[in-house]
């Protein structure tokens, strides 16, 4: 069992949460992002999609790396994709008050003296991005919509 199940599942047994906010992306940045003189600021994931029209990831949001669990693992037991049967990367933690659990089809680490999420903000604007799921507190069932079709809920 991996480090980061390990962390979460004692959560699980205190926080009364009935559903993970489940999310797939197509890339997971884990970014290290290091001041002037070479001290680590913040870690952070960013989540990418690809954009066939631009050629390119594009952010669709990100997080501070804030506990182990936030960063993707290979998931060889649940993660394979059914078409190319390569094994997914996917990431469980508690998200603020939601149980979030996001899978992406490729993983990077990076190591910047620039933040890549901001930089990003030049080509796609915040307010344009796609961003995770938000789940009102008395949503409910399945959480799909035409503007988000690959967020689910799993009870």
């Amino acid at each position: 069992m991996s480090l980061a199940v390990r962390l979460v599942l004692p959560l699980l047994a205190i926080v009364p949460i009935e559903d993970v906010v489940c999310d797939r992306v197509d890339c997971v940045e884990v970014n290290h992002f290091y001041g002037e003189q070479g001290r680590l600021i913040f870690d952070q994931a960013i989540f990418y999609d690809w954009s066939p029209a631009d050629e390119r990831y594009q952010v669709r949001d990100w997080r501070l790396v804030k506990n182990p669990a936030q960063i993707p693992t290979r998931d060889w037991a649940r993660g394979v994709d059914p078409q190319d049967r390569v094994p997914r990367y996917t990431a469980t933690w508690l998200d603020g008050e939601v149980l979030r659990r996001v899978e992406a089809d490729s993983y990077r680490e990076t190591w910047t003296q620039y933040d890549p999420e901001l930089l990003e903000r030049e080509q796609l604007p915040k307010e344009r991005r796609r961003g995770l799921r938000h789940v009102p507190a008395t949503d409910s069932g399945h959480l799909g919509s035409a503007n988000q079709p690959r967020t689910e809920i799993h009870r």
